[in-house]
């Protein structure tokens, strides 16, 4: 993960109880998620560490909708993605990364997809944690995201995102300058 540090990033009492209480609704709602988790040992876990709440916030406040999926033993950190129905509507219309960002020379998007998160302080999915996720719901039926793509991939010039359609899921390509109305990113994070 990308540690973002800075004491501008910590969320005020309002934001905070508000957040905590989002993503406490979000987990009771959603146990298919997280089954065998519970909520007090997440919520300890989240009042100990500032940097990743601040994220989380960030993720909420752009449409992600993060919800717990899933906790590493060996580290016992939570996982959290982004669980919105479509692509997080406030990380929609960027490309790829920077490299890509700079390389249009008109009709540039205001920002790629991997600075967003960069700043953001989470990961993008990889296609893998974008197949897993798709086992708990239906998820970018009408939209898609950006997913973290192989090197190999990226040196020539292309990048990889994916969606659900007639119940499958799909893995596609495009040029990494590429954006649309329609395609974001979902992230992870780790705390």
């Amino acid at each position: 993960m990308n540690k973002v540090s800075s004491t501008k990033n910590k969320l005020s009492s309002v934001q905070h109880e508000g957040l905590i209480g989002a993503l406490k609704s979000r987990f009771e709602k959603n146990m298919n998620r997280h089954k065998g988790l519970e909520w007090t040992k997440i919520k300890a876990k989240l009042e100990a560490n500032p940097e990743g709440l601040w994220s989380l916030n960030e993720m909420e406040k752009t449409g992600g909708e993060p919800d717990v999926v899933g906790h590493d033993k060996k580290t016992g950190e939570y996982i959290f993605f982004d669980c919105s129905a479509e692509s997080p509507t406030g990380r929609r219309s960027v490309c790829y990364d920077r490299e890509a960002l700079e390389s249009r020379k008109e009709h540039k998007p205001k920002t790629s997809a991997a600075d967003m998160a960069n700043a953001m302080g989470i990961e993008l999915l990889t296609e893998e944690q974008y197949r897993e996720l798709q086992k708990l719901g239906k998820f970018d039926t009408k939209t898609s995201s950006w997913v973290k793509t192989p090197s190999d991939i990226r040196k020539l010039g292309g990048a990889i995102f994916c969606d659900r359609r007639y119940e499958t899921v799909f893995v596609y390509h495009n040029g990494a300058e590429s954006y649309y109305a329609g395609r974001g990113f979902r992230g992870s994070l780790r705390v």
